[in-house]
């Protein structure tokens, strides 16, 4: 690890992220492989993923890096943009989609946290939701039970960071993802809730 005076973060978009997709394929694979995703990712499946952040018009990528090495990232777009698993339960109420901007994933490597690249992480996405004019902001996490059983005895949950970054949670607001498990044999469906934050000014919905 560098000094932390050699830590950066910047906004990508477009063509600029392309160069950097295997290094970000890798790192989500690392990270979300973590609880409480737990996630068994295929770094050929994260890239095509990944692309997403290049085509989509308004998106970005947010990039932490220590000198040259990308030890984290943060991704960005349209809600109107995002697959119709995500839409659902937005258009169930009959929300207009081009206020939201949605929050895809942040990834940071353990060794990097606590040193206010999430800050940074929401700070850029903020900025880029309002440059694209968008009313919110919005995200979802992963539900799991309390008492998992694959719970880490020092985990701690982001819901107390995420408040305080001025995002309301809303339980009854989920949509479903599916994805395969470490020691899973196949993708089972898991159930995320969502976060919003107005940038505007405008009532939460």
């Amino acid at each position: 690890m560098n000094s932390p005076t050699s830590l950066t973060v910047e906004t990508l978009t477009g063509a600029a992220i392309v160069p950097h997709l295997p290094a970000l394929a890798r790192l989500r694979i690392t990270v979300f492989r973590e609880f409480p995703y737990l996630y068994d990712g295929d770094e050929a499946y994260e890239e095509r993923y990944l692309r997403t952040y290049v085509e989509a018009p308004l998106a970005a990528v947010v990039i932490a890096r220590d000198g040259a090495e990308i030890v984290g990232a943060s991704t960005c777009l349209p809600l109107s943009a995002e697959t119709e698993n995500v839409t659902a339960p937005f258009r169930a109420r009959g929300l207009d989609l081009s206020r939201f901007f949605y929050f895809g994933e942040s990834v940071l490597l353990k060794a990097y946290r606590g040193r206010g690249i999430g800050v940074a992480f929401f700070e850029h996405r903020e900025a880029q939701a309002r440059r694209a004019g968008a009313d919110y902001a919005t995200f979802c996490a992963v539900i799991r039970a309390p008492d998992d059983p694959r719970r880490p005895p020092d985990y701690v949950p982001l819901d107390a960071f995420w408040r305080h970054r001025g995002y309301t949670h809303y339980p009854d607001f989920v949509c479903t993802m599916r994805w395969k498990e470490v020691g899973a044999a196949e993708e089972t469906d898991h159930r995320l809730s969502f976060w919003m934050k107005s940038l505007s000014g405008a009532p939460l919905p």
